[in-house]
């Protein structure tokens, strides 16, 4: 028993199609691609993670400088 020829393929592929039908092997093939874009997807992300990403600098604003009003004096007053 070698391996299986042309013929032995065709007659598979055609068992294969009766039993289940063009429409649901071609849903199947459909899901398929769909996983292994998906796969090829999360591995990019995860490409992405491991890379280092630069912060940017953040800029001072003039409302940035202005001091907060402290409300400890106002109740240092009252008492």
């Amino acid at each position: 028993m070698g391996s299986m020829s042309l013929w032995h393929w065709l007659v598979v592929l055609a068992i294969v199609l009766l039993l289940f039908g063009t429409g649901r092997v071609s849903n199947l093939m459909g899901d398929l691609a769909k996983g292994v874009k998906a796969f090829k997807k999360g591995l990019q992300e995860d490409e992405d993670d491991a890379q280092p990403r630069s912060e940017q600098p953040k800029v001072l604003t003039a409302d940035a400088a202005k001091p907060v009003p402290s409300t400890e004096k106002d109740e240092a007053a009252k008492h």
